[in-house]
């Protein structure tokens, strides 16, 4: 059975309503996809660190518990596990503030078994750091030599915008690995202070990857392939959070890959009518994570997802 392996943080997210605790939940941009995917029972293991410490043990605990191999997460024993605290505004939209404080030494894990036509996502802040980028690049190339599929979630967040131009290089680098490229509006417009994707796909991605997907919150779902560009709307729905949706809307394009038998050599040719069902996938994780406050999908809602789908 195909496999996929994620790298990237773990963090446990505390999670404010009205500025009292509502629930705390371990988090992470790819974490909260790879959680799903466990949780459809997908083979998942995910590359990461956390402390050697109680906050450690709930996020070590929670991965066993969804079927998210710990194999390769490093539990550095000087440092603390980072957290984070997630601020719900009147839409339910979260801002985010962090705590971290990671030892030297990171990343001291084996490369992961990856074999032909597994997947491998990686994304976010943690792809571009400088203190982890050779390893990154030896999980990136390792990927890359197995003839892995490789989907990238820039998931650039306007904290990191003012190091948009001192990062592009490292972002370029990292569109040139993926074979996927998924990302909202507001990272293109962090990354390259445009809000237009067709004028995004044109002039910074197509050279690099040309399977580009936009998401655009209520706004729908654009998706980019060679010449072709097609738009999916998105259901109207009152959400409770938005923390997780774009994580878990990745979460189900691999899903979707996987369901219909997508290898790496598919990737070229594949027609509209296809990419409509992988990205309906997408879409419906993420409306799905959009109703409550979890950053994942529940357990009822995947045992019914797989017994439909």
């Amino acid at each position: 059975m195909r496999k996929v392996i994620g790298i990237g943080e773990t963090i446990l997210d505390i999670i404010f309503k009205n500025n009292q605790p509502h629930t705390a939940l371990p988090g992470g941009s790819t974490f909260n996809g790879l959680v799903s995917l466990g949780r459809l029972g997908i083979p998942v293991s995910f590359i990461s660190e956390t402390g050697n410490d109680h906050v450690g043990d709930i996020i070590c605990d929670f991965m066993t518990e969804n079927q998210l191999s710990t194999r390769y997460v490093d539990r550095f024993p000087n440092g603390k596990s980072p957290v984070s605290l997630a601020f719900l505004d009147a839409d339910n939209n979260a801002h985010y503030t962090f705590y971290k404080d990671y030892p030297k030494q990171r990343l001291d894990v084996p490369l992961p078994e990856i074999d032909e036509d597994d997947i491998f996502i990686y994304g976010s802040y943690y792809s571009l750091a400088p203190e982890l980028r050779e390893r990154v690049v030896e999980f990136l190339d390792y990927a890359r030599q197995r003839k892995a599929i490789l989907y990238y979630d820039p998931n650039f967040r306007k904290a990191h915008a003012h190091e948009a131009i001192y990062l592009t290089p490292t972002l370029l680098e990292n569109f040139e690995y993926a074979d996927i490229i998924r990302g909202s509006d507001e990272d293109f417009l962090n990354i390259f202070g445009k809000s237009d994707s067709g004028k995004v796909y044109s002039d910074h991605i197509r050279f690099y990857c040309d399977r580009f997907i936009t998401t655009h919150g209520a706004g729908g779902v654009d998706l980019y392939h060679g010449n072709q560009r097609c738009h999916f709307d998105v259901p109207a729905i009152r959400a409770a959070s938005t923390i997780g949706a774009g994580d878990n809307f990745n979460a189900g394009i691999v899903y979707g890959l996987l369901k219909y038998d997508i290898r790496h050599r598919d990737l070229a040719t594949l027609p509209q009518e296809t990419w409509a069902k992988i990205i309906g996938c997408g879409i419906d994780l993420a409306t799905e994570v959009c109703r409550s406050y979890d950053n994942y999908i529940s357990k009822e809602f995947a045992t019914d997802y797989r017994a439909r789908f």
